[in-house]
């Protein structure tokens, strides 16, 4: 078995199509056909299985498909070891986030990384182990190595939550998010590197009669008209447990996901919102104030996703704590609203 052939195989069963293995590998969908129909000779049980026009895994594709994610994260450690990561300098990291992470963090991060790189030309840098420890100061499994200061490439990724870990194939970090209800990552796959536990708060016209509370409740709230985002994201998520608090459905006018849209909506005073406290700086506007909502759990949690393997990269592991500390500058600036 190669080694490559392994990683299409598991892409496959990260991306669903192999036409998207191919894009994420930048080879041709027939070359991704002939390496997986290659590993499929080696091999007496099905490894894939058609679903409609797309080529999926079967159960011991799934198995074959994760001992190859093993694999490579073996191949990391020893390139690590003899230096061939850890020492890296000048690397490129690419960094998924959602609308209002990228909106929030993205330009903070570049000036951030500006910064590093206007200091002196060497210095030292964590470099990480794949144990993943939350927080700032500590973060992932350090341990020092002169590097040079990488430039990132950044994508804005909006997608459902339970979609984020596939992401890790085609980035090497992924800004998602999920609402403490929901289903953990599946760490059996990605590390997760938590950033914060933001809450969703009331968004209102700032001459709306709500603003005059300092926090509201399921009740208070329930007969307004609202906006909210798409079935699948976390406000959508927070609106459903008001309405069965309050044992009435919710009005929702506008299904919009972009944060800016809907806090220009909020602005005009027809109706009210829910939007992150800290990573929705950018998308308020002076009309707009945020309430906090007691008696539901609110909260949703950011985190940095992250292949084992590049957890071996100094260059992935400066840009994430990078991250950490411009997210906790963000949320330090942003009290409780009222």
């Amino acid at each position: 078995m190669e080694l490559h052939q392994l990683q299409m195989l598991r892409e496959l069963g990260e991306l669903g199509s192999v036409k998207a293995v191919a894009e994420t590998m930048s080879v041709t969908p027939s070359a991704v056909s002939q390496q997986i129909s290659l590993l499929q000779r080696q091999v007496d049980t099905p490894l894939t299985r058609r679903d409609g026009r797309n080529l999926v895994l079967t159960d011991a594709g799934r198995v074959l498909a994760d001992a190859g994610a093993d694999v490579i994260n073996a191949m990391a450690t020893a390139k690590a070891a003899i230096g061939a990561y850890q020492h890296e300098r000048h690397g490129t990291v690419s960094v998924s986030g959602f609308h209002s992470a990228g909106q929030a963090l993205f330009a903070p991060l570049v000036r951030r990384l500006d910064e590093l790189r206007r200091e002196s030309g060497m210095r030292e840098i964590p470099v990480a182990d794949d144990r993943v420890r939350p927080g700032v100061a500590g973060g992932p499994g350090l341990a020092g190595a002169a590097v040079g200061v990488p430039r990132v490439r950044l994508s804005d990724e909006d997608v459902a939550q339970h979609d984020f870990p596939a992401l890790t194939a085609r980035y090497d970090l992924v800004l998602a998010h999920r609402m403490d209800h929901s289903p953990a990552w599946p760490e059996s796959r990605v590390r997760v590197i938590p950033l914060a536990h933001e809450p969703l708060d009331i968004a209102l016209a700032v001459d709306h009669p709500l603003a005059a509370k300092a926090e509201l409740s399921p009740q208070d709230v329930v007969d307004y008209p609202w906006v909210a985002s798409r079935s699948g994201y976390s406000p959508a998520d927070v609106l459903a447990a008001i309405g069965a608090v309050a044992s009435r459905p919710v009005n929702v006018v506008h299904r919009i996901n972009d944060y800016s849209t809907a806090a220009a909506l909020v602005s005009t005073g027809d109706v009210i919102g829910l939007l992150p406290r800290h990573t929705a700086s950018p998308a308020l506007n002076p009309g707009v104030t945020l309430r906090p909502l007691t008696g539901i759990s609110t909260r949703r949690r950011i985190d940095l996703l992250v292949r084992p393997e590049n957890l071996k990269r100094a260059s992935v592991m400066l840009v994430a704590e990078a991250l950490q500390q411009v997210m906790a500058d963000l949320t330090a600036s942003r009290p409780l609203p009222g």
